[in-house]
């Protein structure tokens, strides 16, 4: 039934999680239950991710999800309980390195970093504001010379 359900909105929506991702946070909802089983746990994931991912509002949530209202109300739950919490704890526990990347052929440098010399700079300016200001313009001026174009 769960399959059906997922396939059928495979074609509608397209889904995110891999199987063995499921596979993860299965486990973690197996523990975590009490009362009711849910109808289905991974369509209700698959629904807040596509919200997420989309940041569309609940109310334009796909009707291939269930009802928006319903959907949203069980996500509200999760998040005053702190399931959302517990859960990304547990898959971070369980990290999967698959996708780290050590190589830097893919790194870029701003464009304003090319070129240019490292280490500190120190430039005239810099010196002239260092050095101390005379407390007057008189001083710096000719005294007595006024110009005789008049």
């Amino acid at each position: 039934m769960a399959d059906d359900v997922l396939t059928e909105l495979s074609a509608l929506v397209r889904v995110k999680l891999a199987e063995r991702q499921w596979k993860k946070i299965e486990a973690f909802l197996a523990k975590e239950r009490f009362g009711r089983p849910p109808k289905n746990d991974r369509l209700f994931v698959e629904a807040v991710l596509w919200w997420r991912r989309t940041g569309v509002p609940w109310r334009d949530l796909p009707p291939a999800f269930g009802p928006w209202k319903t959907v949203f109300n069980r996500f509200d739950r999760w998040s005053k309980s702190g399931k959302w919490q517990r859960l990304f704890e547990a898959l971070r526990a369980d990290s999967d390195d698959e996708w780290h990347s050590l190589d830097s052929t893919i790194n870029r440098a701003h464009q304003h970093a090319a070129g240019g010399r490292g280490g500190p700079r120190s430039t005239a300016s810099a010196a002239r504001a260092a050095a101390p200001q005379p407390r007057s313009t008189s001083s710096s001026t000719r005294s007595g010379s006024r110009s005789s174009s008049r």
